[in-house]
């Protein structure tokens, strides 16, 4: 099988498709009150597009795909993609993050075209607080879809929580806690700075460090290996049955060993996520390209992946507002 490489020897072998950036909740930390304008229809990616592209992909290398939006499960006839994207030979992984609104109704069709895995964005485990957070979700439709999930056999079930001071970091350990009592991979995601002024803020921000302490607080913690490529490193209290994940985008960055593409709904190609570097597929694909012409322009992504992001912790992130997209836009 074929293999491609960057020029820092990373073997690009992952791509993230955003199939929609609308969403059916306006999370604090994703979109600002007033939400935002989404891409007009004729300019998102088709599915039969989608897969032309990930065709080309995968006959360089690509072999894991995680389908994300917006909230993906709010495009119609996802079956189809996944059903389409399983019947790629190369393919051995398809993936799929979700705010788990919508879990109960599609968990069995996804299983059945062929999805192994979700991720469930999940910021609260409080009824009153997670409607505030999400302006208007409701939890138990998200625990009914979790427990859908979990019947179809979208295992393991991966739990998303990204800790915001102020908002919802009293709730580390209980979060951490639900590890004792399921199967659960626990992850906290570090409050990354993309999008308004509005969004993030300094003062919201908690590092890993901080999290990684509170929850061994509770009791000690032990490595654990469960898989040897992704952003997560996993640890798990004595004798439970979940897993604790700690994701660090800003203060342990993961960049020398990422192997990802994204691609956008509105069909531009990111070699990173924090980069505004993007390449134009849809007009390429809508102009009449070969495959080749797509071909090379994969090859192009994987050739400018850059070493590294230029975030850290501990500079101004001022100036990154004015020109990162909100997550919605790129792809969760």
């Amino acid at each position: 099988m074929a293999v491609i490489t960057d020029k820092y020897s990373r073997i690009i072998d992952y791509m993230r498709i955003s199939i929609t950036d609308r969403c059916n909740l306006r999370c604090i930390y994703c979109m600002p009150s007033d939400g935002i304008k989404p891409i007009e229809h004729k300019n998102i990616l088709s599915y039969e597009e989608i897969i032309r592209i990930l065709k080309i992909a995968a006959g360089l290398g690509v072999r894991k795909v995680r389908l994300t939006g917006g909230e993906p499960l709010t495009r119609k006839n996802l079956p189809y993609l996944i059903a389409s994207v399983n019947d790629i030979d190369e393919i051995e992984d398809i993936s799929l993050t979700t705010n788990g609104l919508l879990l109960k109704k599609y968990a069995r069709s996804l299983a059945l075209a062929g999805l192994k895995r979700v991720n469930v964005s999940l910021d609260s485990l409080r009824r009153e607080r997670y409607r505030e957070i999400t302006r208007g979700g409701d939890i138990n439709d998200v625990l009914e879809g979790i427990h859908e999930a979990e019947k179809a056999g979208l295992l393991p079930i991966k739990i998303n929580m990204v800790p915001i001071r102020g908002f919802n970091d009293d709730e580390i350990e209980e979060f951490a806690r639900l590890t004792l009592k399921t199967s659960y991979n626990v992850r906290f995601i570090e409050f990354m700075p993309i999008g308004t002024r509005e969004v993030w803020s300094q003062e919201k921000y908690i590092s890993t460090d901080e999290i990684k302490k509170r929850v061994s607080a509770i009791a000690p913690i032990s490595p654990v290996k469960i898989r040897k490529a992704g952003p997560a490193r996993y640890f798990r209290f004595e004798g439970a049955s979940g897993v604790i994940g700690f994701i660090s985008p800003i203060t342990h960055h993961f960049c020398n060993s990422c192997n990802r593409l994204r691609l956008t709904s509105d069909g531009k190609l990111r070699p990173c996520l924090f980069s505004e570097t993007e390449i134009d597929l849809r007009s390429t694909i809508r102009c009449g390209a070969s495959d080749e012409e797509i071909e090379r322009l994969l090859r192009l992504a994987v050739e400018i992946k850059p070493p590294s992001h230029s975030i850290n912790h501990s500079i101004n992130r001022e100036k990154y507002f004015d020109c990162l997209k909100p997550m919605s836009k790129i792809g969760g």
